[in-house]
């Protein structure tokens, strides 16, 4: 048998490996990797990663109350990429109008305007990356 420790993600793990030979059962390599779990338990605690979502998250809430009161908010559908932003604040739009060009998985879809009214604020940019829910348009 050997000693192994492997680092999958920041968590590290101890496995025995045994070397089998022709006709060997591995069974012991699927045991040592249960052992192995318990022991990484205490370590994603210290993963300075977590701590940088929040940060990114935080910017998106904060547009969002932007939107002035009773504006209806059009929202990202999926997660993806602003390709292109075809309005402006101020411009009257119709029921239909494609408002964004939403760029998810190699695909662009327009985000149309549910109703007829007037463009009260773009929420997003061209090239901004966004999550699903996210607010792009306020119209009025």
């Amino acid at each position: 048998m050997k000693k192994f420790k492997i680092t999958v993600n920041g968590v590290s793990y101890e496995v025995d490996v045994e070397e089998v030979g022709q006709g060997g059962a591995a069974q012991s390599v699927s045991q040592p990797a249960a052992q192995g779990a318990p022991q990484a338990a205490p370590q994603p605690a210290a993963k300075p990663a977590q701590p940088a979502a929040p940060k990114k998250a935080e910017p998106k809430k904060e547009e969002a109350p932007a939107a002035p009161a009773g504006a209806q908010s059009i929202e990202a559908p999926m997660p993806g990429n602003i390709w292109k932003v075809l309005v402006q604040e101020g411009d009257k739009i119709e029921e239909g109008q494609a408002l964004i060009i939403l760029e998810a998985m190699k695909m662009e879809n327009e985000i149309s305007a549910p109703a007829a009214g007037t463009v009260a604020k773009v929420h997003v940019e061209e090239g901004a990356s966004v999550d699903s829910g996210d607010v792009l348009v306020s119209l009025n």
